[in-house]
């Protein structure tokens, strides 16, 4: 099994795809847009983990039998979802595999068994669907994208279950969301390898002064130093996308001083821009411009209306 963080050669799109469902109303919304997306020649794999019933329920609370039925529903579930996604995927330009992850063999939980899917294939996207719902098959949601976030070596594309298009290809529109740290740098070219010829790209740097210095340097000085940083970080990100686009725009955005955080201004934007990429990385300074940090890309996929793309830095 391989340990390094699987890498694209600069301008190819993804290759090799995991995509992860439960056969939840998330899950077509995410197999849709990975239709879209999925570029030609690639090779996806479609997995449902079919969870241990043991984990569902109270130890003694159930008999044996019990727990070999409720097992057996679980993997048929599984299965059924799968023959679906497979179904609703079908394109003649791409190869697609499936597999059903039994936890009641498997062992572990939901994240470990798909991040070890995605390490066994050498996968260069993950695909999950996301949603607020909770219930016996609640796994693909904040409690396994979350974690998959912070632990997936490859890129992570969370797909809301609110978002639809009925664009033939996607994206059409890419917010990038940057910081200027090193972390945000490679989000932005891995970014760009799902990008298309006539994509609209878009750079974003937040100014929040409330999570730099406080109240320690006068807001002026403070502001005055944000800007000025804030428009090199964009001229870096923009000569960036130019140099595959052509033409990209950029923007300086204003946290509001009453309650809109980072986090909500990078999903507001994206609303009004009609994005359908978020491409933020999940790791990012923690000095002047300190806000690109796990918890604000955590908090953007869990309140996200528009698809999220999480880079984690290259490791070796």
């Amino acid at each position: 099994m391989s340990t390094s963080t699987p890498t694209l050669p600069a301008g190819r799109p993804p290759q090799r795809v995991v995509i992860a469902i439960d056969g939840t109303i998330a899950t077509e919304h995410a197999l849709a847009y990975a239709k879209r997306i999925v570029p030609s020649n690639a090779s996806v794999q479609i997995v449902s983990v079919a969870e241990n019933p043991r984990t569902l329920v109270p130890l003694g609370s159930q008999t044996m039998a019990f727990l070999e039925a409720a097992r057996d529903e679980l993997l048929r579930d599984a299965t059924d979802s799968l023959s679906r996604a497979k179904s609703e995927m079908k394109r003649d330009d791409i190869t697609i595999d499936t597999e059903v992850i039994d936890l009641s063999r498997h062992g572990g939980d939901v994240v470990h068994a798909l991040i070890e899917s995605t390490e066994a294939r050498q996968a260069e996207l993950l695909i999950v669907g996301a949603r607020q719902h909770h219930g016996l098959r609640r796994w693909i949601e904040g409690t396994v994208s979350g974690p998959l976030a912070k632990l997936v070596r490859c890129p992570l594309l969370i797909v809301p279950e609110g978002f639809s298009s009925v664009a033939e290809h996607l994206p059409r529109r890419m917010l990038f969301a940057v910081d200027g740290s090193s972390p945000a740098r490679h989000a932005l070219q891995v970014g760009m390898q799902f990008s298309r010829p006539d994509t609209e790209l878009r750079a974003i740097y937040v100014l929040d002064p409330a999570v730099s210095f406080g109240d320690f340097v006068p807001v002026e000085t403070l502001e005055g130093a944000l800007v000025s940083e804030g428009k090199h970080v964009l001229q870096e990100a923009t000569a960036v996308l130019d140099g595959i686009a052509g033409h990209s725009q950029s923007q300086l955005v204003h946290t509001d001083r009453t309650d809109a955080d980072v986090s909500h201004v990078i999903v507001r934007e994206a609303i009004k821009w009609n994005a359908d990429m978020i491409v933020m990385g999940t790791h990012g300074r923690r000095g002047t411009a300190g806000w690109m940090v796990g918890s604000v890309a955590g908090r953007v996929a869990r309140i996200t209306k528009t698809p999220v793309l999480l880079v984690n830095p290259p490791r070796a």
